[in-house]
């Protein structure tokens, strides 16, 4: 979100750039930063004005200094920007684990490990994002306790204000700002329980050692909050706070001088009513299933099912006070609370309804908070298979797409292309998975590749994972933290039509050389375009890079 920084941005921006400015090269290595599972498709990129005259690559263990492994460098069918040469190799058939450098002539690459449990960290990391964005008295990291006295106002619409209080504490700050909204609250808290879901021993960890899996813990803060929002039975609390959010300057959320006077908004639609649903019917088969706490497990089911049956007199969509986050219908999301009330009841009313919208939802052939049709799919596919083939349209435009790069996007470049491009790899698991077929690999590793280093920047987009990232994320609280957030997943590159349009003041040229017009990224506190984390993005990362991880 949009916020003003103080001057001092400039000052640290000096501090900590040191580290991460591009070398004075003749040409360039990409590659995956953190590492590949031993049995993986390995690759990477080599950027350059001009030809090189070398024609093979060396593979050099750390540990020992010897080489390992050597290949031959290939031209690639693509360049990039004012790269004209770019070359491709590859050393998938190294299965040895260990620590490991490319070289090229005499530039070497980044270090990078191989081995099974090489994404466990990552997905560590991700984690620990949202503790750091936890509101409220729930236990954060990297501040204390906040905006506990939210909310005091309540606004149902323009002229109609209540002074009248509602508790709607917790939850998590969206983003960079201390704003908190109802429908990625929610998506978020759903991909959590998905995630778990779909795979209770790898996202099943426990690093706490409460009894009670992390990321189950972490979707409980979630629902504590959605169950709170729903204030009444025609009425979610839909947003808390809006703009003035962004006008008082930069502070922790403890120290947010906005503090006594956070306005709730209120609002009731079909697309807010189906993931509504969907997480409060899912969770309750899980809290029956794991914990059996029928209790709680009985009130989502009941609230999921009462929401759901408003659903014929309420609006399509409930636009935010703020217009952030508008969905463009309502479809995929209320067959997703449908086939989700199914699953928990195993009423055919249910089922039937989930069948409507989700072939009326079709193919979004993307990824983002208002484009998760696949999810819906996936689930309706479990029951009924004609419904995977949605998903294997959206993969084949992917993977059309990854072939026409040097980088292999399965996406273009948009406002939040970090998250879209592991959303494709996303869809690719979830196709996989119905199927068995490996026929998308390929189109999964790649983004998942891209994220940590393999793209023109050669950063890993997640803060604190591999030799080079963001250190200068849009985030207060990684401002007065000397730029860490461990987790947080950075937006990446975009167009600079994109980003000229909300003409950003900022600072950072580190990576002026990589930057073309259709995708452009500045490492720079102001930046909230390529350089803010937000929950959704960052449980899509979770859910990949968690198919990824192998937990003993």
């Amino acid at each position: 979100m949009n916020f003003i920084s103080p001057c001092l941005a400039i000052s640290l921006y000096l501090l900590f750039t040191a580290n991460i400015s591009p070398q004075e090269n003749n040409f360039y290595i990409r590659l995956n930063q953190v590492g590949f599972l031993p049995e993986d498709m390995k690759s990477g990129v080599i950027l350059s004005e001009e030809e090189i005259p070398i024609d093979k690559f060396i593979v050099i263990d750390q540990i020992s200094n010897e080489k390992v492994y050597s290949g031959k460098i290939r031209k690639s069918d693509n360049n990039y920007s004012k790269f004209n040469k770019c070359y491709n190799f590859d050393f998938t058939k190294l299965n040895d684990s260990g620590k490991f450098i490319i070289n090229v002539g005499n530039e070497s690459s980044s270090p990078f490990i191989i081995g099974e449990e090489v994404y466990n960290p990552v997905v560590d990391s991700l984690m620990l994002f949202f503790r750091i964005q936890r509101c409220g008295p729930t236990h954060p990291l990297m501040h204390k306790k906040c905006h506990l006295l939210d909310a005091s106002i309540i606004i149902s619409s323009a002229s109609d204000t209540s002074n009248n209080s509602v508790d709607v504490t917790g939850g998590w700050h969206d983003a960079g700002d201390y704003v908190k909204f109802f429908s990625t609250s929610a998506l978020t808290t759903y991909m959590l329980l998905f995630a778990y879901e779909f795979d209770k021993e790898k996202f099943g960890f426990d690093n706490d050692n409460n009894n009670v899996p992390d990321i189950l813990e972490e979707a409980k803060v979630g629902l504590d909050w959605l169950l709170r929002c729903n204030i009444s039975d025609s009425l979610f609390v839909v947003q808390v706070q809006d703009e003035q959010d962004h006008n008082v300057g930069w502070r922790l959320p403890e120290d947010d001088s906005l503090r006594f006077g956070r306005p709730a908004f209120t609002g009731l639609s079909k697309n807010l009513v189906g993931i509504y649903s969907a997480v409060m019917s899912l969770a309750s088969r899980i809290w029956s299933e794991k914990f059996s706490s029928d209790e709680f497990a009985n009130r989502c089911l009941t609230s999921a099912i009462q929401k759901y049956s408003m659903r014929q007199n309420i609006n399509d969509i409930d636009s935010t006070h703020s217009a952030f986050y508008n969905d463009k219908n309502y479809y995929g999301k209320l067959a997703l609370g449908a086939i989700e009330l199914y699953n928990a009841t195993g009423i055919d009313n249910y089922l039937e309804d989930a069948v409507i919208y989700g072939d009326s939802a079709k193919q979004d052939f993307w990824w983002s908070w208002g484009d998760v049709n696949s999810l819906t799919h996936y689930k309706l596919a479990k029951v009924i298979p004609r419904f995977t083939d949605y998903i294997k349209s959206n993969i084949n435009y992917f993977n059309a797409k990854k072939d026409s790069s040097v980088f292999n996007e399965g996406v273009n470049y948009t406002w939040g292309t970090t998250t879209s491009l592991l959303g494709a790899a996303l869809q690719a698991i979830l196709f996989k998975s119905l199927t068995g077929s490996k026929q998308f690999d390929s189109l999964i590793i790649l983004q998942r590749d891209y994220i940590l280093g393999r793209n023109p920047w050669g950063l890993s987009f997640i803060n604190g994972i591999g030799e080079k990232y963001p250190e200068h994320i849009h985030s207060q609280i990684a401002f007065f933290n000397k730029g860490n957030l461990p987790g947080a997943l950075s937006a990446g590159g975009a167009p600079v039509s994109i980003i000229n349009e909300y003409e950003i003041a900022r600072s950072d040229s580190s990576f002026s050389l990589f930057n073309s017009q259709s995708a452009a990224y500045f490492d720079d506190w102001n930046n909230y375009i390529t350089n803010e984390a937000t929950i959704f993005g960052n449980a899509t990362a979770l859910f990949v890079y968690g198919y990824f991880s192998k937990r003993k």
